[in-house]
């Protein structure tokens, strides 16, 4: 495909994401930017929670990682369903209950500031990486079918897209991003739709016939039963409800997108109806991932492999889109650049949100409207600053699919956030100790990778997976039953019920 038609492609729907900002961000203020004056329709931020959800890593990743993965990953989206019941009948509750804006000023309600800035940090530092990878995919392929032909260096594209993204968030804050994000999810889901109906189209076969002889071949097996195995079914469903509740509950990106809501019963119904929506659209993902890889069989395509002759899962779709015809390349690149979009337009305001809540305490301190305008906007352009260092830095450093490092990072970083509200909300007599919390939340994490990277001599062979995350949370909610102390008076039943 020619890299010029793909640039245009490229601009053309960038044109139309500042049309769609321009219309969104109009009499916009600061409670507009952090909470989109709470006046989103649900049905609204339910559809464009998918787009958020998938981001570039699973866009490519998923369809790819059939081909060493089967469908093993359905159950960890299984798993995504009774997270979502959590979030949606106890984290909300409580979130609207104490009319919060960030999330982690409910730690500073029940533990202290400490405990606040640490949950935070965490998940500053946890998005910061994975929502970078999330959108250095999307530049990397960008790269490597377009700019790199033109002998333009990698940094280039990476900081066109950091700006723009930039530029349209700017002013409408989480109020563009609700909108936006529809936009980003119509699109990326017809790129996953008509790549697969080209394929089939293009075999003169149905899906249903596609999908038999693919599960005859062994690469719709959904269930591992061996337990040992680092993606044994069981292991990857609970890890599916706890990631979703750490990724989506417990994190700041996602949950001020519910929070725009106008009351909780509609963030609860935004939640739920997203959750079933998921399992809709990974299957599609999963779907396409299967005519990928039987269309490569059936016309001897050759797939992407490494410099040690190892097939690339995460090039498997963008080679076979590029190489079917134009319409499909074209169908990619829209759909990659939604994907991009979506994963890191949302982020950059929420980790605007929370530095400007969490350390600068917005809600607590005499600032003036004006104060906090300028305040917000310097703070916003810094982490987009950073957001682009990491995506240039971990140029050199990709060799594998990227969706198990994403999901890796986050057992390691949201497990102390897991332990944390676990602790805040079921233990209702006893206060940790807030000086201490810091010191937990690192140790955790440490704690948590030993015993992964011994798990097959110190368990019998048995291989951590996702679900590393919930023994992250579980040593974190132990350490702060250790360093905690009865209170004297019953902790506010606001905070805990």
């Amino acid at each position: 495909m020619n890299s010029t038609i793909i640039l245009i492609v490229f601009v053309l729907y960038t044109v139309l994401l500042f049309v769609i900002s321009h219309f969104t961000s109009r009499k916009s203020d600061n409670a507009s930017f952090f909470r989109g004056n709470r006046n989103s329709p649900w049905y609204v931020v339910a559809y464009g929670m998918i787009g958020a959800s998938l981001s570039g890593v699973t866009f490519m990743s998923v369809p790819g990682g059939v081909y060493s993965g089967q469908f093993t990953y359905m159950p960890l989206v299984l798993g995504y369903v009774l997270g979502y019941a959590v979030i949606a009948l106890v984290l909300l509750p409580l979130y609207y209950r104490l009319n919060l804006t960030s999330i982690y000023t409910y730690l500073d309600m029940r533990f202290g500031p400490r405990s606040e800035k640490t949950g935070a940090a965490f998940f500053i530092l946890s998005r910061l990486l994975g929502s970078a990878l999330r959108m250095y995919l999307v530049v990397f392929v960008l790269y490597e079918f377009v700019f790199k032909a033109w002998g333009v260096p990698f940094w280039v594209p990476a900081v066109i897209f950091i700006a723009i993204i930039l530029l349209y968030t700017f002013k409408g804050g989480i109020k563009t991003v609700v909108w936006t994000d529809t936009l980003q999810t119509t699109f990326l889901l017809l790129a996953a739709f008509m790549t697969t109906w080209y394929i089939l189209r293009n075999l003169d076969i149905s899906l249903g016939d596609l999908l038999k002889s693919a599960s005859e071949k062994g690469y719709t097996k959904m269930f591992e039963t061996d337990w040992a195995h680092n993606k044994f079914w069981a292991k990857q469903l609970l890890a599916g409800m706890f990631i979703t509740i750490t990724m989506t509950g417990l994190d700041q990106d996602m949950m001020q997108k519910n929070l725009t809501c106008r009351n909780l019963r509609d963030a609860q119904k935004n939640v739920m109806t997203s959750s079933l929506l998921f399992v809709v659209v990974n299957a599609l993902f999963l779907s396409l991932g299967a005519a990928l890889v039987f269309y490569a069989q059936a016309t001897g395509f050759q797939l992407p492999v490494n410099e040690a002759g190892m097939v690339v899962n995460d090039k498997i779709f963008p080679s076979v889109a590029f190489s079917l015809s134009m319409f499909t390349a074209i169908v990619f690149v829209i759909g990659l650049v939604a994907a991009g979009y979506s994963s890191a337009d949302g982020t950059l305001t929420a980790l605007t949100t929370t530095f400007c809540f969490d350390f600068m305490h917005f809600d607590k301190k005499q600032f003036s409207e004006q104060q906090i305008t300028r305040y917000r906007k310097f703070i916003h352009a810094g982490f987009a600053m950073l957001y682009l260092l990491v995506i240039i830095a971990f140029r050199p450093f990709h060799n594998e699919s990227l969706i198990d490092k994403v999901f890796d990072i986050a057992g390691f970083t949201y497990g102390p956030l897991l332990g944390l509200y676990s602790f805040g909300l079921f233990v209702k007599n006893r206060k940790a100790i807030d000086k201490a919390v810091p010191f937990i939340a690192i140790a955790s994490p440490i704690v948590s990778y030993l015993l992964k990277l011994y798990s097959k001599q110190l368990f019998n062979g048995y291989q951590f997976g996702f679900e590393i995350l919930i023994v992250n949370g579980l040593l974190t909610f132990l350490m702060l039953l250790a360093f905690s102390k009865k209170e004297k008076k019953p902790t506010n039943e606001r905070l805990v019920n």
